[in-house]
């Protein structure tokens, strides 16, 4: 019974050593001395690209993956809705400058009648005091005077309304130019079209989304490096970068900017030291000619802040 007990307690004690060999052979190594290690999800600048005015998509060039060039079309809307009304506020605008111009005209004419009308009333004053004009002879001249006047003055208030009305007109025609001008929708700058967000034949309103677009030769990927690790990181140290889809392909990066406050460690960010609670932000710009990183991929990065390491031919990932 006893030697039952013993052999036992061998055979759990030569099981728990096999099983901590085990562990120690499987766990990575560490870190070479030099290199720093973070995780996060590559970034890239994207560029949404709206609709600005209304219509239905006559012709789409949207394709998601496809490169395009700054001033490439994307989409052409159609513009028959907005060239009609485009006509009809050019008829109105010239209907308004015939307006203006020939209250203008009336005006010289009814100006010429006040400096008529002036003289008269100066010389049947004048006659008036000899006597030689009766007081109703003077009262019809100083009315008709006064009409003279008051007939500028009401074509000058229309003059005022007539050219309130074709600028009004003017600017409906300036700016109806300019959406028949915006119904081709091209693209803002080079890049990939990473999403597109409508289909020929489909109606896109004014603030739409037609296609998001981001450079993805210069991408970045932000990591977080422990507070006390964060002295070793300067701008341009190198970096490697790894994604599952090319687990076998490291990117070359740099070190492009580094935050200048800490913060906790972000939920989904792991970190090999499970005691680091406060990290700093540090973003790689990472090459990428050949487009194979995108948008929202996990990532892993090694940094190497001495300069005299020597970069390992296989990077592991600490736990």
């Amino acid at each position: 019974m006893r030697k039952t007990w013993l052999w036992t307690l061998i055979g759990m004690i030569g099981l728990a050593v096999i099983s901590y060999a085990l562990f120690l052979w499987l766990l990575p190594p560490a870190l070479p001395e030099g290199f720093l290690y973070g995780n996060g999800r590559i970034e890239a600048t994207e560029v949404i690209v709206s609709a600005e005015v209304g219509g239905r998509v006559l012709e789409s060039a949207l394709v998601e993956g496809r490169t395009v060039r700054a001033n490439d079309l994307l989409v052409r809307l159609d513009e028959t809705d907005l060239k009609t009304r485009l006509k009809q506020a050019e008829a109105n605008a010239a209907a308004a400058q015939r307006a203006q111009v020939q209250v203008e005209q009336q005006i010289v004419t009814a100006r010429h009648h006040v400096q008529t009308a002036d003289a008269d009333l100066a010389r049947y004053r004048k006659l008036r005091e000899t006597g030689n004009v009766s007081a109703q002879m003077l009262d019809r001249t100083e009315n008709q005077q006064r009409e003279a006047r008051g007939q500028v003055e009401t074509l000058t208030s229309r003059q005022a309304q007539a050219a309130a009305s074709r600028e009004a007109a003017q600017r409906e025609v300036e700016l109806l130019r300019s959406q028949v001008g915006k119904a081709v929708i091209r693209a803002p700058a080079a890049g990939t079209i990473l999403t597109k967000g409508i289909e020929a034949g489909e109606l896109a309103a004014p603030g739409s989304t037609i296609a998001v677009l981001a450079d993805l030769e210069r991408i970045e990927l932000r990591i977080y490096v422990p507070e006390n690790e964060i002295g070793k990181i300067k701008l341009n140290d190198p970096a490697r970068v790894r994604v599952d889809a090319f687990p076998q392909r490291y990117f070359e990066a740099r070190v492009a900017r580094v935050d200048q406050r800490a913060q906790f460690t972000p939920k989904d960010v792991h970190m090999p030291d499970e005691r680091a609670r406060l990290v700093f932000g540090v973003v790689l710009a990472v090459d990428n000619p050949e487009a194979y990183l995108k948008p929202g991929m996990p990532a892993d990065a090694w940094v190497r802040w001495k300069p005299e390491a020597s970069w390992p031919d296989k990077l592991t990932v600490p736990r």
